[in-house]
């Protein structure tokens, strides 16, 4: 049995664009393959679209 959860703190922080997208690719190719549910932590906007839930933190609040 595979992941159930996947943990991603800033995937693609030290990536350039290109690696980053074929990594995020990845990783939400697998996650729809075994079921498992991402969560994501990123200060990409287009990143986080990709997501089908967004919580932001802003000022301390969570929204």
């Amino acid at each position: 049995m595979g992941a159930q959860l996947i943990f991603a703190d800033e995937p693609t922080g030290s990536l350039d664009a290109k690696n980053g997208k074929a990594v995020m690719d990845l990783l939400f190719a697998s996650a729809k393959e075994s079921g498992a549910a991402v969560v994501l932590v990123t200060h990409d906007a287009e990143l986080a679209k990709r997501c089908h839930r967004m919580l932001k933190i802003e000022n301390g609040q969570l929204s």
